[in-house]
């Protein structure tokens, strides 16, 4: 299987970047997942010729191609970085690579609710129409002083969290299954309906 992890934060020192470095490494046999920076994408702009840039074209094309997408998310002010939304608004405006593909919302903050608010914020932005990603429901991973949640090699050192996140991503990768299955399938109807 094939995934991309967005680091939804244009931070150097971010422990989302660690999140899914982790992620990226312990779930290795499981799935080949691809970190995505987004720190070299201009802000929205609302083009009148609604072409993206090349940097958003990029990801677009990433996003497109993989089975599924991990967001991982900080929350400023009690929402998600404007990087993250001026991103998901270059997406949603110009090539719409997220309708219907899955996705898995992940987010660490150096205080103690692990980025809950930004992760409810980024559910609906995801869910709107123009965007329409197929989030997972009723799963969140939430890293709480994260700070302090890894070790020098990155690992992450609480393993209750572990064995939470282990859980998370095993249902995550039998829904991005399901879910492309069931676009299969429509699409196939779809193909095979005929008015005749």
């Amino acid at each position: 299987m094939k995934l991309i992890a967005i680091v939804g934060t244009n931070s150097a020192r971010s422990t989302n970047r660690k999140l899914l470095k982790f992620i990226q490494t312990h779930f290795a046999e499981q799935a080949s997942i691809e970190l995505v920076e987004i720190d070299d994408i201009p802000a929205f702009n609302e083009p009148s010729d609604r072409q993206a840039p090349t940097q958003v074209q990029i990801l677009s094309d990433k996003i497109l191609s993989a089975d599924g997408v991990i967001i991982s998310t900080p929350e400023y002010d009690h929402s998600i970085p404007a990087v993250l939304k001026s991103v998901l608004e270059w997406l949603s405006y110009t090539t719409q690579p997220l309708i219907d593909k899955p996705v898995l919302i992940t987010g660490a903050s150096l205080g103690s609710l692990g980025s809950s608010r930004a992760q409810a914020h980024l559910k609906q932005i995801l869910d709107a129409p123009e965007i329409k990603a197929r989030i997972m429901p009723s799963a969140e991973f939430l890293l709480g002083h994260s700070g302090q949640a890894f070790d020098d090699e990155g690992q992450l050192t609480n393993s209750e969290k572990v064995a939470e996140l282990e859980i998370i991503f095993a249902e995550f990768i039998q829904f991005v299954e399901i879910t492309n299955q069931l676009l299969a399938a429509q699409t196939k109807t779809k193909q095979a309906f005929s008015w005749k």
